[in-house]
């Protein structure tokens, strides 16, 4: 029946149910009586919009009936829910709720939809689309009616097929990849150009079967490719890696083949597949295996050290402290004993000190220096090591930029690259030593995943040697891995540069080829500062102590702890000794006269080094902190670098080091 009333009609009576609601809710009447068929019927406040109210309090929208000047004369239960509100809505603005102000404004006065955004009373922002529609009536009530849809779900549905087409898009974009076609009765085969420019024909080729695709596959990989496709019609597919040669450069390329075999009836018709060259990505999961390989060595060998050198401490403290026992007395051959047991305790402590440098984990002194200095300064010490047979030849670039490195590891790996060139030219030759800037460009960096673009100082070692083939040059770095006579060498050379360099955030490469000597070339990251560091002092001589000085030792191996009192008692010191954190920290309480000096071991049980340096300067502000440790990876560092301020005698050290440091970190200032 409702629908054969006029637009007018409904307006008319909305008019006036909308006036009789206007009275009952003004005090003006009590209840509405209204006549009909079956009798008399009474509206009270509560039934007299109810017929509206069933329709509108089922919508999926939110409703509001609007005054002239935007207040809220009713609103559905989707409209309250939307705008999260716990109170009254009845004479409250809609523009409360709208943060378009001035958009509603112009929807208020002359009607119309537009998006909005509605601010909830919790807050909350909510895409809405906002509909008004101007409710005329005879006696001017000039109402609206707003129709408030949540637009959150049609946003999201828009979003995820604008990231699925986006995903799409890239996906055909990057993927890079032939596609190709066989049909199973005829043996005819379709392949997009893509795919012939993968196997070497860039402009495509006329025909196409399995005699062309295994004439492609390299001898190794042939029987595989072979069994594949001829058993594609029971397996379903093809998924394989194989290597190619290919047709226009005879250069060996990985590819991957996949297709699928479609059934008609229980019987195979046709394969469809996709071909993409996938080198790139080998060459990067290889990479990527190289440092999972050499992390885990790392691993192994950083926690062998940090024992290794514990036992080391001792070895070399206490045959240090016999040799000079010894001396007053006529015992030599206890001192050439005791002497050749120091020079095997050396030698411990080199190799150790390799392994570490391999991993990553020497804990490096970094300051800021000129290659072209420490270069020309070692040229005396090259040529000795070289000997006469090699000639010797540095060639320092113009307005070098300044790098920030350990000058002692960098000198150490520059010695090491020196040595292994002399070796590999036997009967003589001529190693250069050159330095140059160098800027590390976007395409060097995307073939090199190891180092970032970005400025750089090069390091370039030279001989006129025997060279290596690619695949000692793949094997090059790593450790224990070496091309000499037993007895030669340790294979530890060339790691050792490589871990100093990548510690130090820089990168080496090795460009050789048989009979044509070898060039390692690193690269160290340009320092953000040209101000060259000062050089650390020379031993002043001042090196014994006295017994106003007291220094608190702190070392949880009792052998270590018990070398290293001894020594410091015999410089003369006042020693104090615990065997772990919590002990010390009971020592510096109790003590009336201050300490001077904390010397602690940096991986404890427990309480760590750094740990126990925090809690003593927060008893005792002035005191000065000296770390010693086999291993102290990530406790007092960073990265392998010292943290500002750290001052750090690493293990092993004899009584002439132990003395220099102590009175190194006492004699300057705080």
């Amino acid at each position: 029946m409702a629908a054969d009333l006029s637009e007018l009609d409904l307006r008319e009576q909305l008019a006036e149910a909308q006036a009789t609601i206007e009275a009952i809710r003004s005090g003006d009447v009590d209840a509405v009586v209204v006549g009909g068929p079956d009798g008399q019927r009474v509206f009270t406040l509560d039934t007299v919009d109810r017929p509206y109210r069933v329709i509108v309090e089922q919508m999926q929208e939110g409703a509001v009936t609007l005054g002239r000047d935007g207040l809220i004369l009713y609103s559905n239960r989707r409209f309250v829910t939307l705008a999260a509100t716990d109170g009254q809505l009845i004479g409250r603005h809609l523009g409360e709720f709208i943060v378009e102000k001035d958009v509603l404004a112009t929807l208020l006065a002359s009607g119309g939809a537009a998006e909005l955004t509605l601010c909830a009373d919790d807050r909350t922002l909510l895409p809405v689309n906002l509909s008004v529609v101007e409710l005329a009536s005879d006696d001017d009530a000039d109402l609206r009616c707003a129709i408030v849809t949540d637009l959150r779900q049609v946003k999201a549905r828009q979003a995820e097929v604008f990231a699925a087409a986006n995903r799409l898009n890239f996906a055909l974009d990057a993927a890079d990849m032939g596609s190709w076609d066989v049909d199973l009765a005829t043996g005819i085969s379709t392949r997009s150009l893509r795919h012939d420019e993968i196997f070497g024909y860039p402009t495509g080729l006329a025909h196409w079967d399995i005699t062309v695709a295994l004439s492609h596959a390299i001898a190794e990989d042939r029987a595989a490719v072979e069994t594949a496709l001829l058993t594609a019609r029971t397996t379903g597919g093809v998924d394989f890696e194989h290597r190619i040669r290919r047709a226009n450069d005879d250069e060996v390329r990985w590819v991957h083949v996949r297709g699928q075999t479609q059934i008609v009836n229980g019987q195979p018709v046709r394969i469809s597949g996709v071909v993409a060259d996938i080198t790139e990505r080998r060459r990067l999961d290889e990479q990527i295996r190289q440092v999972q390989k050499m992390d885990a060595i790392g691993q192994l060998t950083g926690g062998i050290a940090h024992d290794f050198n514990n036992l080391l401490t001792i070895i070399v403290g206490n045959m240090d402290m016999a040799g000079r026992a010894l001396d007053t007395g006529d015992a030599a051959r206890a001192r050439r004993s005791v002497i050749n047991a120091l020079k095997g305790a050396e030698r411990a402590v080199v190799l150790t000190q390799r392994l570490l440098a391999f991993s990553q984990r020497t804990t490096l002194e970094p300051r800021v220096i000129d290659v072209n200095r420490l270069v020309t300064g070692m040229a005396e010490l090259l040529g000795r090591s070289l000997g006469e047979t090699v000639e010797l030849r540095t060639v320092t670039g113009a307005g070098m930029w300044r790098v920030e490195a350990d000058p002692g590891q960098l000198e150490n790996a520059l010695l090491n690259l020196a040595v292994n060139g002399r070796d590999a030219m036997p009967d003589g030759g001529k190693l250069t030593i050159e330095t140059q800037n160098l800027r590390v460009d976007e395409s060097y960096a995307s073939a090199h995943s190891e180092v970032a673009p970005g400025q750089y100082v090069a390091i370039t070692v030279t001989d006129t040697g025997t060279g290596m083939p690619p695949h000692v040059i793949a094997r090059a770095f790593d450790p224990f891995f070496t091309t000499k006579e037993v007895g030669k060498g340790t294979g530890l050379g060339l790691s050792q540069v490589y871990g100093y360099v990548k510690q130090t955030g820089g990168h080496v490469k090795i460009h050789s080829e048989p009979g044509e000597g070898t060039t390692v070339r690193i690269y160290l990251p340009r320092s953000a500062s040209d101000v060259i560091d000062d050089e650390p002092d020379g031993d002043s001589g001042a090196e014994r102590g006295q017994p106003s000085e007291t220094i608190l030792v702190v070392e949880d191996d009792d052998d270590v702890r018990s070398y290293t009192v001894e020594s410091l008692r015999e410089l003369g010191y006042r020693v104090l000794e615990a065997h772990d954190g919590p002990s010390a920290l009971r020592l510096l309480d109790r003590q009336e006269a201050p300490i001077l000096l904390l010397f602690t071991d940096v991986v404890m049980p427990g309480m760590s080094g750094r740990e126990l340096q925090e809690a003593a300067l927060a008893l005792q502000p002035g005191l000065r902190v000296l770390f010693t440790s086999g291993y102290a990876r990530n406790a007092i560092d960073h990265g392998g670098r010292l943290d500002a301020g750290v001052k750090l005698l690493p293990k092993p050290f004899t009584l002439s080091e132990l003395a220099a440091k102590i009175r190194d970190v006492l004699d300057k200032a705080m």
